[in-house]
This record gives structure tokens, sequence and C-alpha cells, in this order.
């Protein structure tokens, strides 16, 4: 039998026994139908089952509640990862009908309550709660307070195997009967069933029961967490329910994000696959690459890719100033970069002692006023200093020997290179990378520093939706004084339109940092994935997660994991479509496959 004729059955049977065959109708039986496309081969019907084609469906019904019926009683059915449809048909009952009825009822209850206490019998609690749950729904009734109705509530499940179908059935069974709420198969109605768990809005089984509203709202189905808004990008699936996990980090009441995973665990991935989706919504995306993981999806989108090194092209004076805006102090923009400059040199010359400090901030007090940068006047266009100027004022300063000698390496040593030089980078594309994986090792702070002082700057002398991304920020927690600053532009970025997207796999030493729990508390937005059990525990202490949600994290795969929005989480998992997997992948067999693919086509192109 075929599901067309499997569906239309009854119509069939109510057809007229001799029909005409027209021409057009021989033509339509030839002719392929969308619902033969998609149906089985066959339909076998049985008495507690049917086979679809290769797959076998089995239909059961609820014929039994308990007296009180809890919110969300029927959630883990619905969750359940299993292959179920659910059907629930409601039936209103005129109110008048019902009035009547549970008068009749209540009259008998009372009838058997009065005969026992003539025969001298003891009190039946059964009775005295029916008579009480009959006067209290009467009543609720005549106030219109509450509605009664109809209710049935019909699975049908779906496996591989008939074995498949009585293992999940025993676990919904289970399940229910724990809830005190049974079920029973259709037997020899499968077929009814069937189609009554089918999108035709048809009760064919018509295995009813009466609940009132109460517990009826019980049975709502849709109440598996959520986490999604009107507008934003698609972060991933919700592991629950299959949701769409949409969100708009914009609007929430700051844009910052964190995220952390052990390596390998997707977390750059996720990353870059939200930065691909926001580029639609005209976010400007500005990224501090420490692996140059990011280059590929900036090339792809018509971005641009800076490298910072020692040997590179691209330089960034660090005694650059922003232009000053209408609103804005000269003094205050001057005395902030002032501040951080201090920070800078804090770092680069492995820390300063409070004489140090003070010497510092007044020989770059100074460097500025050679170029005639003071706060009495506006210096936007004004030539900037660069680091040989402040040497050389700071080495006609009394005690500054040791200062000097520690800052020669960078202008005269093996680092010079990196920031004597004039600013020759501008972040005019929407895409922006700042890769420093050539960078060594003990100058990673310092540039990650200034990369993140001149973004800064950039920031405040122009508003625009901006999503600034630090990979393995714990380069920047190492120091107080980048740590420091990264909060700084964490906790003021919202006032420019700026959402910091923190990463880190080093999870014990970013909270460790007197500014990362607070970094964490200034994000609205937390993304974590796979986590190593050495920090699985500091991770459940600072987020309150229950020993589920441990172990989901302990266990889940790549791209997976839990995302939070303010005080709301879901489990989430990944997903990307084909195109975008191409642009973001970092699987090195991936990207050697895409590089290869490439290589082949500029070849046959030269050819």
């Amino acid at each position: 039998m075929s599901l067309l004729d499997f569906l239309n059955r009854k119509k069939k049977e109510d057809a007229p026994s001799i029909v005409p065959i027209l021409p057009k109708d021989i033509y339509r039986q030839g002719s392929l139908d969308l619902v033969d496309t998609i149906a089985p081969a066959a339909l076998k019907i049985g008495s507690r089952e049917i086979e679809l084609g290769e797959k076998f469906a089995r239909v059961f019904y609820t014929i039994s509640y308990p007296r009180f019926l809890s919110d969300s009683w029927f959630s883990p059915i619905i969750n359940l990862d299993k292959v179920l449809d659910i059907s629930l048909f409601i039936h209103p009952i005129q109110t008048e009908d019902a009035l009547r009825s549970f008068q009749k009822k209540v009259a008998e209850v009372q009838s058997q309550i009065n005969e026992r206490e003539a025969r001298g019998l003891v009190r039946d609690p059964l009775l005295d709660t029916a008579y009480q749950d009959l006067e209290n729904l009467r009543d609720n009734l005549q106030q219109a307070q509450e509605k009664l109705f109809d209710v049935g509530l019909y699975l049908a499940l779906y496996g591989d195997s008939k074995e498949e179908i009585d293992k999940t059935e025993g676990d919904i069974r289970g399940i229910l009967d724990a809830k005190l709420v049974y079920t029973k198969p259709a037997l020899f109605q499968q077929e009814q069933g069937f189609r009554s768990c089918l999108p035709l809005g048809t009760d064919e089984l018509l295995v009813n029961s009466k609940l009132d509203s109460s517990p009826l709202s019980s049975v709502f189905p849709f109440v598996s967490f959520d986490l999604t808004s009107d507008r934003g990008i698609l972060y991933g699936i919700n592991r629950h329910n299959s949701s769409l996990i949409l969100f708009d980090r914009y609007s929430l009441e700051n844009y910052n994000s964190v995220i952390f995973a052990k390596s390998g665990s997707g977390k750059s991935y996720a990353t870059k696959l939200e930065l691909l989706r926001s580029l639609m919504f005209g976010t400007d995306i500005i990224v501090i690459d420490p692996e140059r993981e990011y280059e590929q999806l900036a090339e792809a989108t018509g971005g641009r890719s800076f490298h910072i090194s020692l040997s590179s092209e691209h330089h960034i004076n660090p005694f650059d100033l922003p232009p000053v805006k209408e609103d804005e102090d000269p003094r205050d923009i001057l005395r902030s970069n002032i501040i951080s400059l201090v920070g800078l040199f804090r770092i680069m010359l492995s820390g300063l002692s409070p004489e140090e400090d003070a010497i510092i901030d007044r020989a770059i007090s100074e460097t500025y006023a050679l170029k005639d940068i003071t706060g009495d006047a506006d210096f936007t266009g004004a030539e900037p200093p660069s680091l040989s100027d402040f040497e050389q004022v700071l080495s006609g300063m009394e005690g500054s020997e040791s200062l000097v000698e520690r800052l020669s390496k960078y202008t005269h040593g093996t680092w010079a290179g990196f920031m004597n030089q004039p600013t020759n980078i501008d972040l005019k594309q929407q895409f922006v990378v700042f890769s420093v994986r050539d960078m060594e090792d003990e100058l990673k702070p310092v540039a990650m520093y200034i990369i993140t002082h001149f973004i800064w700057n950039e920031v405040r002398h122009e508003l625009k939706k901006r999503l600034l991304v630090i990979d393995e920020a714990w380069w920047m927690m190492k120091s107080e004084d980048t740590a420091s600053f990264l909060y700084s532009v964490a906790k003021r970025g919202r006032k420019y339109y700026l959402g910091v997207c923190t990463i880190t796999q080093d999870v014990d030493d970013f909270l460790k940092s007197p500014y990362g729990r607070p970094i964490l508390t200034n994000s609205s937005l937390q993304l974590l994935l796979k986590q190593s059990p050495t920090t699985i525990d500091v991770l459940q202490q600072t987020f309150n997660l229950t020993d589920e949600e441990k172990y989901l994290l302990l266990e889940a795969g790549v791209g997976e994991g839990l995302f939070f929005a303010g005080l709301k989480h879901v489990a989430i998992k990944i997903v990307a479509s084909y195109t975008e997997d191409q642009i973001i992948t970092s699987d090195p067999s991936q990207v050697l496959a895409i590089k290869q693919e490439k290589d082949r086509h500029a070849l046959a192109q030269k050819q």
C-alpha cells in the first residue's frame, strides 16, 4: 500500500463505487507526485506497530493522570534524545454541560458517603477527597476560573527495528510511570494512531481524558529552555531541543564576551563563525591573532592582515595621539595617553620603582612638549614624538641611567625596529587582523599592549559598531599592566559601541589574575567548550555549574559546550554551513587540502 493510498483511505471508502476513468486521470496516474517521492516503498500494518519501508513505528496513548501534575512534567519526554512524534488534541467542553454532569457525579459521591455513615462504616478518605475535588472544580467552573477539556495525548515512536522501539517505549513508559502517568499501546489501532500523529489535525483514536485548565497547562510542550531573541546572529543549536540560539550581543548591558576552552575544542572555530556572521550585520571586526589563524578569513572577506614582528614592515608608534573631538578636553586625552605609556614602559623595562615611575612620567610629558603637544591647545594633526625622542629626553634627567640602559635595546639594539618608527597602519577596512605569531614570546605582551592601545585610540576617535577579538588573552594576563589595560578597555568599551571578545585556553592563570574575574564579570556572554579535568573544578565554582553540566564539559565533542547570556544558559553545539566551514576551518588536514586545491587551480590557469 502506498502512503498516498494510506492517507486517503477514508476518502476512497466514502467515494462512489463506480467512477468513470477519464484520459486525464490516466495521465495523472502516470505522473510522479511529491508524495510518491517522499513516501516509503510500502506499508505493513500490524497489531502493535507499522512498518514504514525499512523503519518501524509504534503508537501509544495516555489513559490516566495523577491527582496533581507539576509544571514541566512532560519536559523529559520532549527533550528525550529519541525520534518520536507527539500529538496533543484538546477538545473544549461547554461549561454548562460540564456542570450538569458534575451535579450528577457530586450527588453519587455524596450518596456513597451518606450510605457509609448510615451503616456505621469508617470514613473513606478517597470518597472525601473526590467530593472535595468535585466541589472545588465545580466552583471554579461556575466562577469562570477554569474550563474543562477532553485531552488526547498520543506518542509515535520510530526505530530501525522492533527491539529499538521496545527499548525506547520502555524508557518513556518508565519516565511516565514514575510520574503516575500511565499509557497503553494502540493495539489493533496503529493505523488510526499513526494518522492521529501526522500533522493532519485529525483525532482518530479518540482516547481522551478530562482535564481542567491548570493541569492542561502543565502539558504545554514548549517548556524546554530556549535562548533566542528577535534579532542577532546564529551562535549554534540548543542541544536539549534543537532550537536555534540567536542572540545580539549589542542588545545586552555590555557587549563583551569570554570564551574558555582547552586546545582543539573549537574555540577559534566558534569565534570565526561569529565574526563571519557579524560582518553581514555591518560590524567592524578587529582581531589580535597570536597564531595567524584569522588571515584566511580576512582574505576571504576583503579584510587586511598586518604582521607585527621585529622585521615587519608594519609599525605602530606608541606615542600616537587620537584627534581631539569637540566634546573632549585635550588635557584629559593627553593625561590618559601618558598613563597608558607609563604602563607600557613598566612592561618594557621589567618593572619600575616608585622613583623610576615618576621619572618616566615626567619624561613622557617633556617629550610631548618638545613637539608642542600640551594640554593647553588642540594637538590634532601634530607630529607625535618617537621612542628615540623619549630616550633623548630621558638621558638628560637625573637618576635615569639605569632606565636609559634598559631602554636602549628598543632604540639601538636587537628590538630597535619594532616600535621606534612612525605608524603606517590604518583601520579603514571592515575586517582587520594583527598577527603577532612571529613576534618573540618575550615581546608578545608588549606588542599586544601597543596594538590594543592603538585600537583603543581609533575606537575613541570614531563611533562605530566594532568587535575586538583578543585570542590567547592569557598573554595579556601575565602582566598586571596589560591585564589592567584590557580590563579598562572592556569596562569602557560600551560607551564607544565596542564589544571585547576574550579567548583563552589557560583558564586557571586567567582567573588567578586580579583582573581576570572583573573581566569575566563585565562580559554578558560566556562560552564554555570542552575543558580539561585540571580546570573544570575552578569553572564549576566560578559559574555555579551542576555536576551534570560539569561532566557535559568534560565529555563534550568539538564545538559543544555551554552558552551563557546574562543569567540564562543552555547547552550549545556550534554548526556551520559547508561554505562557512571552508572559510573558517583550522583543521590542518582541511587547510592543507584547501591549499593544494588552490595550487592546482592556479597551475591550471597558468597552463
